[in-house]
């Protein structure tokens, strides 16, 4: 999918939520409302004094409070309004949701190979990672499409969603989103417009690196 105005400047910050209790247990969140630790508020306090740096010009966000809270830090220190959809909640999972890595991999195990390999997986009878894409990428359009020249939005999201969302822009075919690796608690990626559509400017940028916990490992 290419960017609409080419050639403009914009960029789309995509920016994952802070650690929860669930990231640190390997447990699949999924569309499960849970909240930040009192680390995940100091790692999204941190991060967003960086991404304030940017003079971001809008911030969106899942409405999930993990994301929520995420983004009401950058609007703290920005003193842009938050906007928040639904659409950019994160996947689905059904029956995985609450399960531990370990237990999904005993239970699900067929299902999980089958999801690394890149094929269409409705892990636990949930969404497939196409329709992760096809709810979040055009919320994510719509609102750069109201950027200035040179503006920046930034979109608080979660791990799959995000990479979903990044394969889409990008114009990559589904089998290929699980290239995209994943995105550390309160660590974002960046796309910028180019001459022929979005292109990936930075991925899984922070401070300083940091393991990869959650649904998206």
């Amino acid at each position: 999918m290419n960017a609409s105005r080419s050639g403009k400047g914009r960029r789309i910050v995509l920016w994952r939520h802070g650690q929860t209790a669930w990231n640190l247990e390997r447990r699949f969140q999924g569309s499960t409302d849970i909240e930040l630790t009192e680390a995940g508020v100091g790692q999204a306090r941190r991060a967003a004094r960086l991404l304030a740096s940017l003079k971001p010009d809008a911030i969106v966000a899942s409405d999930l409070r993990r994301a929520a809270a995420t983004a009401a830090e950058l609007s703290a220190v920005s003193g842009l309004p938050v906007a928040h959809d639904a659409a950019l909640r994160e996947t689905y999972a059904g029956a995985w949701q609450g399960l531990t890595h370990e237990e999904i991999i005993e239970r699900y195990g067929e299902q999980y190979a089958a999801w690394k390999r890149g094929e269409p997986v409705r892990r636990g009878g949930g969404e497939l990672e196409t329709e992760v894409a096809d709810r979040a990428a055009p919320v994510v359009l719509e609102h750069a499409d109201k950027l200035p020249e040179n503006g920046t939005l930034v979109v608080v999201s979660h791990g799959g969603t995000i990479r979903t969302t990044i394969g889409r822009l990008l114009g990559l075919e589904a089998h290929h989103w699980e290239g995209l690796g994943g995105l550390s608690n309160c660590c974002w990626s960046v796309l910028g417009e180019g001459a022929r559509g979005w292109r990936l400017l930075e991925h899984n940028a922070g401070t300083l690196p940091e393991p990869v916990l959650g649904d998206d490992d």
